[in-house]
C-alpha cells in the first residue's frame, strides 16, 4: 500500500513561503467525521460545520497536520476550520491520512472516480468502517451476533483499546472482526467516546453512551485529488484514539511518530480489499460497472420472478407437494393454469367443427385460451401468467403441442397469446414420478430453469406470514393461499427444533404420509372440524397421534394472549410447558407480535422468548428488523442496544 503520511499545515492553509492545495481551495479545510472516528474517542462538533449539507453525516472533527508547533506539539485543523495546535499525547484528535501518487490510474485503475459539485477530483479506492447502520439493521445484527449467526469474513481491523483521556499509555491493540451479512459488511465497536458516559447521538440518529455496541459498515474510502501535486487526501476523517506520539517532544520528525507507525504497520494494510471475500459492494468499487449491473445472490423465486418480468419461459422443477404452482400463484393468483397430464390435442390447441349453413370448416380456440385472452382485455396493464402444469407427466405428442405455443406465442398457428401474457410450467422429477417423462431437448431448451425445494425453514415462513405480506406482480388483491393453522405451524417448528422433521414422512404407497400439501390439505380440515384426530385420512395414524399429543399440552394459544384470556393459574407452568407454549405462540401475526411477544418476554422466559423469536423470524430479513424494532423501542434510553 501507499505510504500513509499526514499534510503539512502550510499545504492546507497556505504560507508564504507555500501555496494552498487547490483541494482544499475548491473544497475547504473542514472535515466530517465518520462514526468509526467518534466510537473511538474522535471529537466531534456540536454543529454541522462542513460544505457537503448540515446533518449528523457531516458534523466536523479536528484532525491532525504533520507540522510541529515549535512547543513539542503537532498543529491541527479544528472543527470550525481554524488552525491550532494540540497535545501530542491526546487521542481525541482524528486522522486524514495522505500520500502522493504519479497518476490517478496508479491508485485505482478500476475504482470509482470523477468531480464531485466543488469541482474536486474524487476517487474510491480502499474499505474501512465508517458509518453506524440503520436502527433496525443495528438491531438486526446484534440479534444474529448474539446467536452466533453473522458470518465472519476473515478480515480485521486494528484500533487502540486505550480510554480518549489515557495520555500517558501507549498503545493497546484491539481487534475488530468483519461479519458479511446479505452482501455488506460490518464490525462491532464497543463505544469509547470522548463524551465521557454522556449520551451523543451518531449519523444513523440513535443515541449511544459508553459501552454500548455499534455497527458501523464497512464502506469504500473517498479521497480527494490534488490534481496539480499529485496528492490524495481522505475526504473525512477515518480514525481517531490513537495517539500522535506517546512521549511529548515532537520535533517534526514525522517518520518516528506512534501514529505513523500504526498507519504503515496497520491502517495502510487493512484497507486493501479482501481478497477472500468479495461482496457486492466490493464489486462496485472494484469495477466501473458501466452497465449499472447489481451482483446480488438471488433465490429461486428471484429466478422465477426475474424470468417471468423478463418474458422468459420460466420451468419450476420438484418434488410432488413442493410448492411449485403456489409459487407460480404468489406472482398471479388469477394464473390460467393446464393440466397437461390430462389434456388432449383438442383442449389444448382447439378444434375445427363443420358449419352446416356456409359449408366450411370453422375454427374454434380452446377454452383456456378464450379465458386468457378475456383476462388480458379486462386487465391490460396485468401480466397474466399461462401454466403448463404436470408437462412431464403429458405425452411426448402433447408435449410437442405445448411445445409450439411456448416457442411460437401462438396456439395451433392461428390465435397469437396476447402481449401481456408471460408462460410458465412444471413438472415432477424422473425419480419422484413413475408416471413422468424427460422433457424433450427442444422443449427442455426453450425455458429457464427453477429448481425448487421445500425445506421446514421456507415452508414454515410461507405458512407463517399474513397474506397480505405477499405482493404480485403489478396486482394488489388478496387471494392468496389461505394461512396454516397455527397448531400445525407450532407441532412442525417444534418436531424440527428437536430434530424429527415431520414435513415429509415417507411413502409406502399404503398408508397416508405427511408432505407439505397434505399439511395444507389437514389445515383446512382443522379450521372446519376443529378436531385433530381428523386428519390421520391425510398424514397418517403415527403422525397424527404425536400431534394431537402436542395440541393436548397445556398451553396458551395465539387468541388467549391476544385477547388476555387467561389467568393467574394459567401461567404457572412447567419449563416444558413454557417451551411448547413459545412454539405454539411463534404463529402469531405481524400485526400480533408485539402484544405477544410482550407476554413472552414477561411470562416465559429468556429462553422460550429466543426460541419464539427464532421461530417467528425464520432469518427473514423483515422480520429480524420487525423483531430489533421492537427491542429498540423498549431499550430507546441507551440507544436500544443491549449492553
Amino acid at each position: 500500500m501507499k505510504n500513509m503520511t499526514f499534510l503539512e499545515s502550510d499545504q492546507i492553509f497556505g504560507s508564504n513561503s507555500k501555496d494552498q492545495l487547490d483541494i482544499f481551495k475548491k473544497y475547504g479545510v473542514l472535515a466530517a467525521i465518520s462514526d468509526f472516528s467518534i466510537c473511538l474517542g474522535g471529537c466531534v462538533s456540536g454543529d454541522d460545520f462542513s460544505k457537503d449539507g448540515k446533518s449528523l453525516e457531516n458534523r466536523t472533527g479536528i484532525w491532525w497536520t504533520r507540522t510541529d508547533d515549535g512547543d513539542n506539539d503537532a498543529r491541527v485543523v479544528d472543527w470550525d476550520g481554524y488552525d491550532d495546535c494540540c497535545n501530542v499525547s491526546r487521542r481525541i484528535v482524528g486522522c486524514r491520512p495522505a500520500f502522493s501518487f504519479s497518476s490517478i490510474e496508479e491508485i485505482a485503475p478500476n475504482g470509482v472516480r470523477g468531480r464531485n459539485k466543488f469541482d474536486v477530483y474524487e476517487i474510491e479506492y480502499g474499505e474501512y468502517p465508517q458509518s453506524a447502520v440503520s436502527g433496525s439493521l443495528q438491531n438486526a445484527l446484534e440479534y444474529l451476533f448474539n446467536r452466533g449467526s453473522l458470518k465472519k469474513t476473515g478480515k480485521t481491523y486494528t484500533t487502540d483499546s486505550r480510554r480518549y483521556n489515557q495520555y500517558d499509555a501507549g498503545f493497546l491493540k484491539q481487534e475488530h472482526i468483519e461479519y458479511e451479512y446479505n452482501g455488506r459488511r460490518f464490525v462491532r465497536v464497543k463505544v469509547n467516546s470522548f463524551f465521557d458516559g454522556g449520551d451523543f447521538s451518531l449519523s444513523n440518529g440513535l443515541k449511544y453512551k459508553d459501552g454500548d455496541y455499534v455497527f458501523i459498515e464497512v464502506e469504500p474510502i473517498k479521497w480527494l485529488i490534488d490534481e496539480k501535486e499529485k496528492i490524495a487526501l481522505s475526504k473525512n476523517i477515518l480514525f481517531a484514539g490513537v495517539q500522535f506520539n506517546k512521549i511529548r517532544n515532537y520535533k517534526g520528525n514525522f517518520s518516528k511518530t506512534d501514529v505513523k507507525s500504526f498507519m504503515d504497520s496497520c491502517f495502510s494494510k487493512e484497507i486493501e480489499f479482501n481478497k477472500n471475500f468479495v461482496s457486492s459492494n466490493t464489486l462496485s468499487t472494484l469495477k466501473k460497472n458501466p452497465y449499472n449491473f447489481l451482483f446480488d445472490e438471488v433465490s429461486e423465486e428471484d429466478i422465477i420472478r426475474g424470468s417471468i418480468e423478463s418474458n422468459v419461459p420460466i420451468f419450476l422443477h420438484g418434488k410432488s407437494s413442493d410448492g411449485k404452482s403456489s409459487r407460480v400463484k404468489q406472482l398471479d393468483p388469477d394464473y390460467e393454469v393446464i393440466y397437461l397430464a390430462n389434456a388432449t390435442p383438442d383442449s389444448l390447441n382447439g378444434k375445427s367443427v363443420y358449419d352446416s349453413n356456409t359449408g366450411k370448416m370453422i375454427d374454434i380456440p380452446p377454452t383456456w385460451f378464450q379465458k386468457l385472452e378475456k383476462k388480458c382485455k379486462e386487465k391490460p396493464e396485468k401480466i397474466h401468467i399461462l401454466f403448463f402444469d404436470e408437462m412431464t407427466n403429458a405425452p411426448l405428442s402433447i408435449q410437442n403441442y405445448a411445445f409450439n405455443i411456448v416457442l411460437d406465442k401462438e396456439v395451433n398457428g392461428i390465435w397469437k397469446l396476447p402481449e401481456n401474457v408471460r408462460i410458465a410450467a412444471a413438472g415432477n422429477e424422473i425419480e419422484d414420478s413413475k408416471s413422468a417423462e424427460e422433457l424433450t431437448e427442444p422443449l427442455f431448451n426453450r425455458f429457464a430453469h427453477a429448481y425448487i425445494e421445500t425445506t421446514t425453514e421456507n415452508w414454515l415462513k410461507w405458512a407463517m406470514t399474513d397474506d397480505s405480506e405477499y405482493t404480485s406482480l403489478d396486482y394488489k388483491e388478496d387471494n392468496l393461499p389461505m394461512k396454516i393453522h397455527p397448531s400445525i405451524c407450532a407441532y412442525i417448528a417444534y418436531k424440527q427444533h428437536s430434530g424429527e422433521g415431520v414435513l415429509r414422512t415417507k411413502y409406502n404407497g399404503k398408508t397416508p404420509n405427511a408432505d407439505p400439501r397434505k399439511w395444507e390439505m389437514a389445515s383446512k380440515v382443522l379450521y372446519t372440524t376443529k378436531n385433530p384426530e381428523m386428519i390421520r385420512s391425510l398424514v397418517g395414524e403415527d403422525v397424527t397421534k404425536d400431534f394431537v399429543y402436542f395440541c393436548r399440552q397445556s398451553v396458551l394459544s395465539v387468541d388467549d394472549v391476544v385477547n388476555d384470556n387467561f389467568s393467574d393459574n394459567d401461567l404457572v407452568m412447567s419449563f416444558g410447558e413454557k417451551y411448547f407454549t413459545a412454539v405454539g405462540l411463534s404463529s402469531c401475526s405481524d400485526s400480533e407480535l408485539e402484544k405477544v411477544r410482550n407476554f413472552v418476554s414477561s411470562y416465559l422466559g429468556a429462553e422460550p422468548k429466543a426460541l419464539f423469536d427464532s421461530l417467528w423470524a425464520h432469518d427473514d430479513k423483515k422480520r429480524l428488523e420487525r423483531i430489533m424494532e421492537l427491542d429498540m423501542s423498549i431499550n430507546n434510553g441507551n440507544g436500544g442496544i443491549a449492553k
